[in-house]
């Protein structure tokens, strides 16, 4: 059985990604996890969004070549149980490389964004419990042109669906678990075998 997705965390997310951090930064130290995760050439930096006193916000920085910070990774705490539920990474230019996010406040990602140039170019699921990932999504100019899914949780893709301006154009579907396409589906052919009205 598949769990839906949760609004209320992407709801929150959108929400916390607008706000702009307090006059200061959290006063307590860093979390001995935050502190650990730094690298050597790294400064870490804590926001205390809401604030509550604590700090649900963690920045990494370090020096670009012309001496000014840049962003290296970003941790979030978006409902204040204290466990980090989005995690950022950036490239060398500062520019969001990957964004994992877990929605159903367990401590797991249950979604992985990749960008490539700013735009989306690909997205991992993981529905299940067992932390992997069991459907994907592949975009091209920020475009979703593919879907993946592995339905019967064997680690393979067994549906594919190949989407064009919009629409799902056609389905593939693999019968017999050898990770190949066995029979194919397609919109135009839904269409005509459908009755008129």
């Amino acid at each position: 059985m598949r769990r839906p997705l949760l609004a209320l965390p992407f709801a929150a997310l959108l929400a916390c990604a607008g706000k702009t951090p307090g006059p200061t930064a959290a006063k307590e130290k860093p979390a001995d996890s935050h502190a650990a995760a730094r690298q050597p050439d790294e400064t870490l930096t804590e926001y205390d969004l809401d604030h509550d006193g604590k700090a649900d916000v963690w920045r990494y920085t370090r020096k670009g070549p012309d001496g000014k910070d840049v962003l290296v990774r970003r941790d979030r705490d978006l409902n204040g149980d204290g466990k980090i539920d989005v995690w950022e990474f950036y490239d060398a230019s500062g520019n969001l490389e990957k964004q994992v996010v877990d929605l159903d406040f367990d401590g797991k990602p249950d979604v992985a964004i990749h960008y490539e140039k700013g735009q989306i170019a690909s997205k991992e699921m993981s529905f299940g419990f067992d932390g992997k990932p069991h459907a994907w999504s592949y975009y091209e100019k920020g475009r979703l042109v593919r879907k993946e899914r592995d339905e019967n949780g064997d680690g393979k893709v067994d549906y594919w669906e190949y989407w064009e301006g919009g629409e799902v154009d056609r389905v593939g579907i693999d019968v017999d678990g050898d990770g190949k396409v066995d029979r194919w589906e397609s919109r135009k052919a839904t269409a005509e075998a459908s009755p008129a009205r």
